[in-house]
């Protein structure tokens, strides 16, 4: 999307990352960035060469990867920062304690997590609140009665 399209599509909310594509695509959002709400999310980690090498909640990747995102938008705060997915290597109150210090230094405003279970989110508010949760996708046909056709 051509970001001279943001307004006259009504658009409010993008959500963006790194393993979406290509890193320079987040570049795009620096002259609309003032009219979208802007939800960055990390975690899975790609190495140049493309190849996903896994997970990561650990405070080092989130901090970098919150860096290289704030870096590439020429902004100093993202509005909602999230994980891709819950790390199983690394304690989820380390992992939601360092998007809080990231909240407290005011480089995110809010923090959510994607596809976290319900005793998960339990432990993360001892820590701090999260703000947004994304679920697993469902497909339509999932959902839709018999007689939709």
């Amino acid at each position: 999307m051509r970001t001279t399209h943001i307004k006259s599509l009504c658009v409010q909310l993008i959500v963006i990352s790194d393993f979406y594509g290509p890193a320079d695509e987040q570049e795009i959002l620096k002259e609309r960035r003032d009219e979208v709400f802007l939800c960055i999310k990390y975690g899975i980690v790609r190495v140049p060469s493309g190849e996903i090498t896994g997970i990561s909640g650990k405070s080092e990747y989130i901090r970098q990867s919150c860096e290289n995102s704030l870096k590439r938008l020429g902004i100093k705060c993202i509005d909602l920062y999230y994980q891709h997915r819950i790390d199983p290597n690394t304690p989820i109150e380390d992992t939601v304690s360092a998007l809080a210090k990231l909240v407290k230094e005011g480089k995110a405003k809010y923090i959510g997590l994607s596809e976290c279970s319900a005793e998960t989110l339990r432990r993360t508010y001892k820590v701090h609140p999260i703000a947004a949760i994304q679920e697993k996708y469902k497909s339509f046909d999932d959902f839709a009665p018999d007689d939709w056709g």
